[in-house]
């Protein structure tokens, strides 16, 4: 493959088309956040369904593709159908290569609505940002993908021969669940020489990040029983132990003292990471003033090469219910975050065997409902890394910074089984104070900007290589 020869005057007609077509991203992205469309079963479908045609509209008002289709794939090991889909593809012409822009179009639940300054799905613009319901993951994504393809066909009109799958997922934020069959099902209509997946963040507001490691994951639900049946707590308490006394005394040994983790067969990668100090942490995180960093080592090894546990539910007698009684049993559900080069299954089969050593006083332990990722390393020497660091340099008037992230993609593991081939790019418009997933989630109005600017650059120094 040839390197690109783009002249600077050719930068500037896209930078400039990019400028111009800023507002009405906005304005697009606006309406995609009004659609709350949310893949779990228990919200209403129909503005799923609603967000992948106002999805679907958007690709075909670009004039680029051959084809745009919603579509669904069925779910491996049962009998269900996965949420609408948008797939958008036009074929390369005269030698040029494909690239596959993938982004998702459901969003997390919005929460407590109290805690939000402004309705999630009123978009609203304040002090730079723009704030809602998927803002920034992963609306902006999509959007980012849009604006870019819409700016490179008003310069490139006809001489546009780059071919581009657009693939817009309905369920990220639920799991991914028909991913895997998707790909498979249209495998031919998504093959391509680099994937663009814009699900991620960037080093800060003005400096883009290229994400080359993922932590993969292992969550599960863990039910620890004691009991056949509650009992009162003057009457035996003291010589009974209750579930929560159990699962208390259980838990606390995940973690050592400084609560880095203290599981047997977790490993860590030893790999350098950029500077960040605690102060940056507690700003970016909002640490409180008493709350101290846990783990060892540098704060970016414990985020990005390390294993982490958390608790993040838990299913025992509520505080307005409680009374004096022994609890027979106690349901949680364990997040752990595995670091790049472990298989989500093996870190999985640390814990269990951790717990199942540990569990007190005889508790019976029961595991289900078992979802598993592996992690991710980027093979930085290709042509694409290449292409898109410069893009992002010249996209964002700043170097990029390689990143590893904390969260993780489990997806991408799939794309590399169907596209061994492929080059992926880990991009996004995140910064760290996106509050992606949480109340008053927001997208810096300067990143997108830039975001789209770099994949609009990519995107035409592309069309200008040959296979």
């Amino acid at each position: 493959m040839t390197s690109p020869v783009l002249p600077s005057e050719s930068d500037a007609a896209v930078l400039e088309a990019v400028a111009t077509g800023i507002p009405a991203a906005l304005s697009d992205l606006g309406h995609l956040v009004r659609i709350s469309g949310m893949a779990w079963p228990a919200f209403d479908q129909t503005q799923l369904e609603r967000s992948a045609e106002a999805v679907a509209a958007l690709a075909k008002d670009t004039g680029v593709f051959d084809d745009v289709r919603v579509l669904r794939a069925a779910i491996p090991g049962t009998d269900e159908q996965g949420q609408p889909a948008v797939l958008a593809t036009r074929a390369a012409r005269n030698g040029k290569p494909t690239i596959l822009l993938y982004a998702h179009h459901d969003v997390q639940p919005p929460g407590d609505d109290a805690l939000w300054e402004t309705p999630p799905f009123e978009p609203t613009v304040r002090d730079g940002r723009l704030y809602g319901r998927g803002a920034a993951d992963d609306k902006a994504g999509i959007m980012a993908h849009i604006g870019s393809i819409r700016a490179v066909r008003e310069v490139l009109g006809d001489d546009l021969d780059l071919g581009i799958a657009l693939f817009i997922e309905g369920e990220e934020e639920y799991g991914s669940r028909s991913f895997a069959t998707f790909l498979s099902d249209n495998k031919d209509a998504l093959r391509a020489d680099a994937i663009v997946v814009a699900d991620s963040g960037n080093w800060d507001s003005v400096t883009p990040g290229l994400t080359v490691s993922l932590r993969g994951n292992a969550r599960f639900t863990m039910c620890v029983r004691t009991l056949d049946h509650a009992s009162h707590s003057g009457m035996f308490g003291g010589a009974v132990p209750d579930a929560m006394m159990a699962t208390v005394t259980l838990l606390s040994t995940l973690w050592n003292a400084d609560g880095s983790v203290a599981v047997a067969g977790m490993t860590a990668r030893d790999a350098a990471t950029p500077e960040y100090t605690e102060e940056t942490l507690r700003d970016e995180a909002g640490l409180l003033p008493g709350t101290t960093p846990i783990g060892d080592g540098t704060i970016l090894s414990r985020i990005w090469n390390k294993p982490a546990v958390t608790v993040i539910g838990i299913d025992a007698t509520s505080v307005s219910a409680a009374s004096n009684t022994l609890l027979p049993e106690v349901t949680v559900v364990i997040s752990a975050r595995v670091a790049p080069g472990q298989t989500g299954r093996e870190a999985y089969e640390a814990l269990e065997a951790h717990l199942r050593a540990h569990a007190p006083f005889g508790a019976e332990l029961s595991f289900s409902d078992v979802d598993l990722g592996d992690g991710f390393l980027v093979d930085t020497s290709g042509w694409a890394v290449s292409l898109t660091r410069d893009a992002m340099r010249d996209g964002y008037g700043v170097p990029p910074v390689d990143l590893g992230v904390g969260g993780s993609i489990p997806f991408i593991a799939d794309l590399v089984r169907e596209f061994p081939e492929a080059q992926i790019l880990v991009t996004g418009v995140e910064d760290p104070h996106s509050r992606a997933h949480s109340p008053n989630e927001s997208l810096h109005l300067d990143t997108f900007r830039h975001a789209v600017a770099t994949e609009a650059l990519m995107l035409a120094r592309m069309n200008g290589m040959n296979l």
